[in-house]
């Protein structure tokens, strides 16, 4: 029986410790928290979410300067979500694709 109710208090414990800091709910001190968020980046974000919820990441990058793909997916990977949803980058457009193989050395020297 205490067994039992060790491993239940240990798995409590990890998905409070793992959970995810939801940016329409948060607090200041909640959005600190995560790696790579600092105050001045909280602080935008507060701003911003006072005016309107953010609706999901793409409304978040645009509305707050400093917050790009590469650090939505940075913060995501931390924890933060945006309606419970983490981030999901775009998929990247065909000619980009085309450009970069068209660069790429041939093999045939």
């Amino acid at each position: 029986m205490f067994k039992k109710f060790l491993a239940s208090l240990l798995a409590l414990f990890a998905a409070v410790s793992f959970a995810a800091v939801d940016i329409n709910k948060a607090t200041v001190a909640d959005l600190d928290s995560i790696k790579g968020i600092g105050p001045a980046t909280s602080a935008k974000m507060v701003d911003e979410r006072k005016a309107a919820p953010f609706k999901n990441w793409a409304d978040l990058i645009q509305r707050v300067p400093g917050i790009g793909d590469k650090r939505a997916a940075k913060l995501s990977a931390q924890g933060m979500t945006v309606n419970g949803e983490a981030f999901k980058p775009a998929a990247k457009p065909e000619a980009d694709k085309k450009a970069k193989s068209k660069k790429e050395p041939s093999a045939a020297n």
